[in-house]
């Protein structure tokens, strides 16, 4: 198994917005200590023998197998990406946004790119994992599927399956028999692959997998939605992960391009969600964080609060804390200092 990533640069979708891949470095801990076999084909910074130009839009297909209790896991992440994972035997803890489960055998689940999901709670369980990660040229919930050229399925196949893929969210079904004799043809593809020897292989299971996905769906009691395909979702996703990366140098501009919408819409949309401009949200987002270090961290200084919740300066900082909360930032920090030395043990 080769580690060696050839295509470590960031690259850009479809929209114009540059990502990285993700590296899966607890996978290739484990795999390095001997914790389980592992075989995956890919590109980008996911681990694995690289993939050729043969199936462009595929980012990576592989498999782990564990036989033994394992002591790791991969936290929330997100991918470039949808992604199918399917479980073969064994029991593996997963979590998709506001979903927790147990997956047991022919679970598979279906994460869209915007969809945060971790698998372990907090180490993986025993048992074989297998996943599929095809980029869509999206990230954002509004923004339209461009399937790779080698997708084979009819135009109103592929506009259905897409569909109902954007338009519900369903993210974990119990399949059958038909699911798991398609992975196990995906096991033995990408373990006799040299060099791209059996891309015809890959692309054909492949188009099969989405076959029997859409026969699955098309069969269930599936409640599409178009709301959720709508810009404001996406401007929802952008501001709940804001809540993450407030330290950044944001500008109106770059929050519009990183919820992948126009400028005048991202305004529209955060004021109708928040009652705010986009900038006063950011502010009012920091300010909020930074009441928070100053109670629980007296030892900073202000001007590493400021720098920390993505402020310029300590005196803007200072002067924007004060605006707002009527007081300097280390009044605040005393007042409550006090109030928690004079509260009952």
């Amino acid at each position: 198994m080769k580690f060696g990533i050839q295509e470590i640069q960031p690259y850009e979708a479809a929209d114009g917005i540059i990502y990285h891949a993700d590296t899966c470095l607890p996978l290739i801990d484990a795999f390095k200590r001997k914790k389980l076999k592992f075989k995956a084909l890919a590109r980008h910074t996911y681990p694995g023998d690289r993939l050729d130009d043969n199936t462009l839009g595929l980012n990576s297909i592989g498999y782990w197998d564990a036989n033994e209790p394992q002591d790791w896991g991969l936290d929330w992440h997100r991918n470039e990406g949808i992604e199918f994972h399917f479980l073969e035997s064994g029991s593996m803890p997963y979590a998709q946004e506001n979903k927790e489960i147990m997956l047991t055998p022919n679970h598979l689940t279906i994460t869209r790119p915007w969809e945060a999901h971790k698998v372990g709670d907090p180490n993986i369980g025993m048992g074989k994992l297998y996943w599929v990660i095809i980029d869509l040229g999206v990230r954002r919930p509004h923004q339209d599927w461009v399937w790779p050229e080698w997708i084979t399925l009819t135009p109103s196949d592929l506009t259905r399956l897409t569909t109902i893929l954007r338009q519900n969210e369903k993210s974990i079904i119990k399949t059958d028999k038909r699911f798991r004799d398609c992975f196990i043809r995906i096991n033995k593809t990408i373990n006799t692959d040299e060099n791209g020897s059996n891309a015809s292989r890959i692309r054909l299971l492949i188009n099969y997998l989405l076959i029997l996905l859409l026969d699955i769906l098309n069969t269930d009691d599936i409640v599409l939605n178009e709301s959720l395909t709508d810009s404001s979702r996406s401007v929802r996703f952008f501001l709940k992960e804001l809540e993450k990366n407030l330290s950044e140098h944001w500008t109106i501009e770059l929050m519009a391009q990183s919820a992948g919408v126009g400028l005048t819409r991202f305004t529209h949309h955060c004021r109708r969600l928040t009652n705010l401009t986009p900038m006063r949200y950011l502010t009012m987002k920091r300010l909020e964080m930074s009441k928070g270090i100053l109670i629980k961290n007296p030892n900073i200084t202000i001007a590493e609060v400021a720098y920390t919740c993505g402020f310029t300066t300590s005196q803007y900082f200072a002067t924007v804390f004060k605006k707002h909360e009527k007081c300097s930032p280390n009044e605040y920090r005393l007042k409550h200092l006090v109030a928690d030395d004079l509260s009952p043990t």
